[in-house]
């Protein structure tokens, strides 16, 4: 009997109504004579208000949040154990024979990363012997596993879209359905550009871009694992009354039909730039500055050098803003320790990542030159710069990220099926 891996977010089971809306879903595809496995998160908001609560275990008076990871992983991972038995409680009363599973019931077996764990492996045998005892629906708890020490784990923020992604290629999919509050990936932001149009397809390789560069709707390491076993994603609407043609497939890049050169317009908000003023230019010197950083837990993205002057140079790189004070302390302890020698530590929390990402780049020049034309045309300031071979970003000014966005996504054309 073929399978088929459905994934509702946080919106999609906000309510009982929106619940049983779900399982509605879920029942016309157990009719069409598929085996199911449901993945579902935490009812919206709930995540949180879990994790406000942990911090509120902690005393005021303490400068940072510090409790036991282990501990932190069981509370908040309780939140979509709630959900998948509620889920599973109204198949049941549609007459389809549905089961609740936890992370540790399956068992999806992952690393021992608290709050941040890597999927290891999901064994099939379980689910696989109660489908043939005639289970028709496994509703499993997202975002969760087991550690090799038998404690509960979390896999992160968007986790469920992994754990998604991981059960289609574990059991062999048809395809996995992705449900949330969008009704498919966009060319760009709608709320930032209301030129942007929705894509029938895009390529892995796109979509990893797109969501490493600041897309919201899938999450990165689901998108990763999609592409390195091949699994056929499809993104759609919870609130779409007539889902079957909807949406947007991700997948391999020679069963995309539309060739637009510039698939989208990914941006971040949420970044700043910080430059090290005259750091001794030696071997090792980068190294010597990225490697803290790493220490640190600090996302380091663009990196830029600037040209040696009496041996010394500027080192320009971007991250997070929330990362920036972690950064900082990281760089000074080890200027005061000897370690990096630099004259001052520079950082600008103004600016925002714009960037232009397509397959079409591997084969069609002049993209960047574009890119730039229109940026300075619009009297836009480019600060750094950065590209692989499907992506161009730049940091630019925040105050003029709307500007950016709408320019570039009119300069591709990108409101246009070709």
């Amino acid at each position: 009997m073929p399978l088929l891996v459905m994934k509702f977010g946080g919106t999609s089971l906000a309510t009982i109504e929106l619940i049983k809306k779900a399982a509605e879903r879920v029942k016309i595809e157990v009719l069409r004579g598929y085996e199911v496995i449901v993945i579902v998160s935490a009812m919206s908001g709930k995540t949180n208000e879990l994790i406000s609560w942990v911090n509120d275990t902690t005393s005021e008076n303490e400068a940072s949040l510090i409790y036991d990871a282990r501990e932190y992983d069981a509370i908040v991972s309780s939140g979509e154990q709630v959900t998948a038995g509620l889920l599973a409680l109204v198949l049941q009363n549609q007459e389809v024979p549905a089961r609740s599973w936890q992370g540790w019931q399956v068992p999806l077996k992952t690393s021992g990363n608290h709050s941040s764990a890597r999927i290891e492996e999901i064994p099939t045998q379980n689910l696989r012997a109660k489908f043939s005892e005639g289970m028709k629906v496994a509703v499993v708890a997202g975002f969760q596993g087991l550690s090799s020490d038998n404690r509960v784990t979390t896999l992160g923020r968007g986790g469920s879209d992994t754990t998604a992604v991981a059960f289609a290629a574990a059991f062999g999919a048809e395809q996995c359905d992705i449900y949330t509050d969008v009704d498919g990936i966009y060319t760009t932001d709608p709320r930032v550009c209301g030129k942007a149009r929705k894509l029938n397809q895009i390529s892995f390789e796109e979509m990893l871009e797109l969501a490493s560069q600041g897309a919201k709707v899938l999450q990165t390491r689901s998108v990763e694992l999609a592409m390195r076993f091949n699994v056929r994603v499809r993104v759609l609407s919870s609130f779409d009354p007539s889902p079957d043609q909807s949406g947007t497939i991700v997948c391999k890049e020679e069963d995309v039909v539309e060739k637009n050169v510039v698939a989208g317009v990914a941006f971040s908000r949420d970044e700043a730039k910080m430059t090290l003023i005259s750091v001794s230019d030696k071997p090792g010197i980068a190294a010597a500055i990225f490697g803290p950083l790493s220490e640190a837990g600090v996302n380091v993205d663009m990196i830029v050098q600037n040209i040696s002057d009496d041996g010394l140079t500027d080192m320009t790189f971007s991250c997070p803003t929330q990362d920036v004070d972690r950064a900082k302390n990281a760089l000074l302890e080890h200027r005061v320790s000897g370690q990096i020698h630099f004259e001052d530590l520079v950082a600008d929390t103004e600016v925002a990542k714009v960037s232009v990402v397509g397959i079409g780049m591997r084969s069609h020049a002049g993209v960047a030159a574009q890119m730039f034309n229109t940026l300075k045309d619009e009297n836009i300031n480019i600060k750094v710069i950065t590209t692989s071979e499907i992506k161009i970003s730049v940091l630019i000014d925040r105050k003029y990220l709307e500007l950016a966005v709408q320019a570039l996504h009119n300069t591709f054309k990108l409101e246009k099926l070709i």
